[in-house]
């Protein structure tokens, strides 16, 4: 592999990614862009990347829209999701517009550059909550709660910092990274429409999480 693309809004979790990719494909030449609009215009200079690590939750749409573009202007394209996110809503809709590997950004860079590097062994690149998660389609769903849009994982984010910890301090609890918080926290903040540590600790009430 040679030329390799990451999308992610995060500076901190895209340079991280970047190093990932390049140490699983030692001498790729990745770029990392923060937006779809950067992507496009990326990909409008004729480049095409034999791989790509696609964050979904994007200031100006969704990762799913760039695989779906890749899966037709450059098919070769390993398209794979880089996320927070580990719930159905997001892993199949990603899966079916055509990614071929789907891994959850709070793991270490000692789990994920493995998962990359089983590509040039034919092996797909999935969390092992993923793959559980795709084993589990074929069992009966249980049907989500849609006043309830925060996954397991962001409410407990939610309710830890609800408290007055620190993103540092949360990050140490969880055991995740600094950045990986820093996501989820963007996160929680968009689906609750909220812009402040206030306003989210009011919600955390209300849902009962504090």
């Amino acid at each position: 592999m040679h030329v390799g693309l990451v999308l992610d809004d995060l500076p901190e979790s895209r340079a991280w990614l970047v190093e990932a990719l390049q140490t699983s494909f030692p001498g790729i030449q990745a770029a990392g862009v923060g937006s779809l609009q950067e992507a496009r215009a990326w990909l409008a200079q004729g480049v095409a990347p034999e791989v790509a690590l696609i964050d979904l939750g994007l200031p100006d749409g969704s990762g799913v829209e760039l695989i779906e573009e890749l899966n037709r202007s450059a098919p070769g394209c390993l398209c794979i999701v880089a996320s927070i996110y580990d719930d159905d809503r997001h892993i199949f809709p990603a899966l079916r517009a055509g990614a071929h590997g789907y891994i959850l950004k709070d793991q270490s860079s000692d789990d994920i550059v493995p998962l990359l590097q089983g590509i040039a062994a034919g092996r797909p690149p999935l969390s092992p909550t993923i793959a559980r998660k795709i084993l589990s389609s074929f069992r009966p769903q249980q049907i989500e709660d849609g006043n309830a849009p925060l996954t397991p994982r962001e409410s407990e984010v939610l309710s830890i910092i609800a408290k007055g910890m620190t993103l540092a301090e949360t990050a140490a609890m969880l055991g995740i990274s600094r950045h990986t918080v820093d996501g989820y926290v963007k996160d929680i903040y968009r689906k609750l429409n909220v812009s402040s540590r206030a306003e989210a600790a009011l919600s955390a009430r209300r849902m009962g999480l504090v």
